[in-house]
């Protein structure tokens, strides 16, 4: 099995961690510069667990986004949770 980036956010998406963090975790040993698999290993090791209806919104954002102004919008709220 091929461990991907697509594969860990479709297992953060259902709930499996675990097995996405060790799939980012993966990634990372291979391109320690991979900003995207930083990004997402630093948001399923923080303490927070939920941002209210913002998670709804942009977790479906996230999986739908085909544009360029969507991936801005999501970056922004990005930045916005993590500042």
């Amino acid at each position: 099995m091929m461990k991907t980036l697509t594969l860990a956010s479709i297992y953060e998406i259902q709930g499996y961690k675990h097995e996405a963090t060790e799939i980012y975790k993966t990634i990372l040993q291979g391109d320690p510069n991979n900003v995207e698999a930083k990004i997402a290993l630093r948001r399923l090791m923080s303490d927070r667990k939920s941002y209210g209806k913002a998670d709804v919104a942009m977790l479906n954002l996230f999986v739908q986004m085909d544009s360029e102004v969507e991936f801005n919008e999501f970056e922004r709220w990005l930045l916005q949770v993590w500042s």
